[in-house]
C-alpha cells in the first residue's frame, strides 16, 4: 500500500473505531492501564502551550484511537476530523430536574459469570466510564464525570448514532413519508445494481441484508480497506481511482445470500439508511436531526457529526454530544415521543421499536450476552422482564431505557477494547440492579 493511501486508510480506521470495527481483542488484557492510571489528565495528553511532542495527539498521526490515547480522543473528535453541526437552535435550553440519590453508589450486583458481588461505584472504573447519568421518573438521580469529560464537554456517541438514525427513519415511517416495504432502489436508483437495490427499507433498518462485505483486517484485500479509503475525509492520492465518499462506496457492495434471513451487524447498512433519509427529506442527516429532534427537545448544546470528503455526515457513528442531551433522547424514548410537555413524534414510533425485530434472525449472530434479544430500527431490544432496549456503541457507549423502572441510563466510556461483549457482563446486571433499587424506593 502506498504511503498516501495508507494515511487515508488509517485516518478512516480511527473513524471506524467509532462503530466497532477496529478492535478485534477478545478481552480486556492485564497489559492495559486501569481507569485511574489511563486518565488522560493524569497522562497529560495535549497539555501545555505547546504540548511536548510525546504528549501530542493530532493529525497526520493515525493512532489517536489506540489505547490510552483513545481516552482523550473520544472528547475531541472535531479537533481531528471535519465535522458538521447538529444545531440546538437559538431558543433557551429546558433544564432537567434533579433529585440526586448518593445511595446508588452502594447498590450491589453480581457480574455475569462471577460469584463475587460488585458495587455500582466499583463498576464505573471497571468499565472506564467517562460520564454516567441516571434519570428516574424524568428526574436526574445520578450524574458523574471522569477522564476527559465534564458537564460542558461532548463525547463520541459512536454507534449510538445508528439508533438515532433508525429513530428518524421510524418517525418518517409512522408519518407516512417512508415505506419500510419499499425496495431501496425505488428510492435510491443509484443503488439498483448494488446489494441494497433489491433489499427492503426494513431489511436495511433491521440489518438483515445479505451483503458480500468482509471486515477481516488480516486480509489486505478485504472490503473494509476499500471502504476506509472511500470514506476518508482527507484528499485522495493523485493515482486513486476508487469510490469517493460513503454514497459512492455503497454502490459497489454486492449481495451474498438472501435478504431477511439473518441479522448481520454492518455499519454500511446505516450509511445506506442515511442516504435514504436524505433523499426522502432533501436534508442531510445532521440538519434532519436538528430539525426533527435536537432543536425541539430543549437541548443544552449543539452536537456535531463527522463527515466524508463530500460533506456527508457519518450516519453509522459520527455523532458527538453532551451527556445530558443524550439523556433527553432517552427520555423521548421512555415517554413515547414527549418531552417538556410537548410531543416531538408519535408514540407509535417507540412502540414499533420496543416490539423488537426477528429473534430467530438475530440469534444467528451468536451474541452470548444478548441471548433472546433482537434488533429493530437500529435499536437493541433485550426482551427481558423490564422490556429494556438500548442504543449501544463500542468502547461502552449506552442509552439504556428501562420502561418498567421508568429509568434511563446514559453512559460514555473509553474501554480499552471495542466490543461490548467484554463490558456487558458487568454493565447489564448493574443496570438491572439500579432499576430494582429505584423501583423499591417507589413503593
Amino acid at each position: 500500500m502506498k504511503p498516501l493511501i495508507r494515511n487515508s486508510c488509517t485516518v478512516l480506521l480511527s473513524i471506524m473505531a467509532l462503530v466497532g470495527l477496529l478492535s478485534q481483542s477478545s478481552a480486556k488484557s492485564s497489559l492495559y492501564l486501569d481507569a485511574a492510571a489511563s486518565n488522560p489528565k493524569r497522562l497529560g495528553w495535549m497539555e501545555g502551550f505547546p504540548p511536548p511532542p510525546e504528549k501530542l495527539i493530532m493529525q497526520p498521526e493515525s493512532d489517536f484511537f489506540s489505547f490510552p490515547k483513545l481516552r482523550w480522543t473520544v472528547c475531541h473528535i472535531r479537533e481531528l476530523m471535519p465535522t458538521k453541526q447538529v444545531s440546538r437552535g437559538i431558543g433557551a435550553a429546558v433544564p432537567l430536574r434533579y433529585s440526586i440519590d448518593e445511595r446508588i453508589d452502594a447498590v450491589t450486583f453480581t457480574p455475569l459469570g462471577s460469584e463475587k458481588t460488585m458495587t455500582w461505584d466499583e463498576s464505573l472504573s471497571e468499565n472506564y466510564t467517562d460520564g454516567i447519568l441516571i434519570l428516574h421518573k424524568d428526574r436526574v438521580v445520578y450524574e458523574k464525570y471522569f477522564g476527559c469529560l465534564d458537564e460542558m464537554g461532548k463525547h463520541a456517541a459512536m454507534s449510538m448514532t445508528k439508533s438515532i438514525t433508525g429513530l428518524l427513519a421510524e418517525i418518517l415511517l409512522v408519518e407516512g413519508q417512508l415505506d419500510d416495504q419499499a425496495k431501496v432502489s425505488s428510492i435510491i436508483p443509484e443503488l439498483k445494481e448494488s446489494a441494497f437495490g433489491n433489499a427492503t427499507v426494513r431489511q436495511v433498518m433491521d440489518m438483515t441484508t445479505a451483503l458480500d462485505y468482509s471486515e477481516d483486517y488480516s486480509d489486505p484485500k478485504a472490503d473494509i480497506w476499500i471502504y476506509s479509503q472511500a470514506a476518508s475525509p482527507l484528499p485522495k492520492p493523485q493515482d486513486y481511482e476508487g469510490p469517493n465518499g460513503y454514497f459512492e462506496y455503497l454502490q459497489t457492495v454486492k449481495q451474498d445470500g438472501v435478504h431477511g434471513e439473518a441479522f448481520g451487524y454492518r455499519t454500511i447498512n446505516t450509511d445506506a439508511l442515511g442516504w435514504i433519509l436524505s433523499r426522502v427529506t432533501g436534508k442531510d442527516l445532521a440538519h434532519l436531526l436538528s430539525e426533527r429532534i435536537w432543536s425541539r427537545m430543549g437541548a443544552e448544546q449543539d452536537g456535531y457529526m463527522t463527515v466524508d470528503a463530500k460533506g456527508t455526515p457519518f450516519a453509522g457513528g459520527g455523532l458527538s454530544a453532551g451527556m445530558r442531551d443524550l439523556g433527553r433522547i432517552g427520555l423521548l424514548m421512555l415517554n413515547g415521543g414527549t418531552i417538556n410537555g410537548q410531543r416531538l413524534f408519535p408514540k407509535e414510533v417507540v412502540e414499533n421499536i420496543r416490539a423488537g425485530g426477528d429473534k430467530k434472525a438475530f440469534a444467528k449472530a451468536g451474541y452470548k450476552t444478548l441471548t433472546g434479544g433482537s434488533y429493530r430500527s437500529m435499536w437493541w431490544v433485550f426482551h427481558n422482564t423490564h422490556e429494556a432496549f438500548a442504543a449501544r456503541g463500542v468502547h461502552g457507549q449506552t442509552i439504556y431505557v428501562d420502561p418498567k423502572a421508568e429509568m434511563v441510563v446514559v453512559r460514555f466510556a473509553s474501554f480499552p477494547t471495542a466490543k461490548n461483549a467484554q463490558i456487558d457482563p458487568t454493565s447489564l446486571p448493574a443496570y438491572q440492579a439500579v432499576a430494582e433499587y429505584l423501583m423499591k424506593g417507589d413503593k
